[in-house]
């Protein structure tokens, strides 16, 4: 019997979390803002040298019933499609590759055939997350880190595993 239950329990916990991708509307963006504000210190991001205002960006959201799984907010800009924040709270589950192929498909929707994400250098996970979905690395921007960080002094000088915050890093791909 105790074996049973153990197995049983076990068995749950490795079942695919179940979740749907939807796009973000006022609802839903009540419950990301939070997400994100935590995870970027502001509603206020600094990309590429400019200062975007997530509040008001489009996107995509994975939930399961009411809870938020990963998120995606976009622009359209310059002719391209910029991915401006990508986050999966639950990991290793095709989230963030789903949110993706969402905004893939509003890029053609829109008549963009170019999908753009910028990163820091020391983002070592995004790096491959990216080039395993066939980005391939369009430009490193040197010192992009002391631009934002005027713009943004919040943004830390050290990073992940104790990395300098330097750089930016464009991915892109065509759709």
């Amino acid at each position: 019997m105790i074996k049973e239950i153990c197995k049983s329990e076990i068995e749950q916990a490795l079942e695919p979390l179940a979740y749907e991708i939807c796009q973000v509307d006022e609802t839903i963006r009540a419950k990301i803002q939070p997400i994100l504000n935590e995870t970027w210190g502001a509603p206020h991001l600094a990309i590429n040298g400019k200062l975007w205002d997530s509040r008001i960006m489009p996107g995509f959201v994975a939930v399961n019933g009411d809870e938020v799984l990963g998120y995606l907010l976009y622009e359209f800009h310059s002719g391209v499609c910029e991915i401006m924040v990508l986050e999966s709270v639950a990991q290793n589950i095709g989230i963030a590759t789903a949110l993706i192929a969402k905004v893939k498909q509003a890029a053609k929707s829109n008549g963009t055939n170019r999908i753009v994400v910028q990163t820091s250098n020391d983002n070592t996970h995004a790096f491959r997350f990216y080039q395993r979905r066939g980005f391939t690395i369009r430009e490193i921007r040197l010192g992009a880190m002391g631009t934002a960080r005027r713009l943004k002094p919040s943004i830390p000088l050290i990073g992940e595993e104790g990395i300098p915050l330097r750089d930016e890093i464009e991915f892109e791909i065509e759709v």
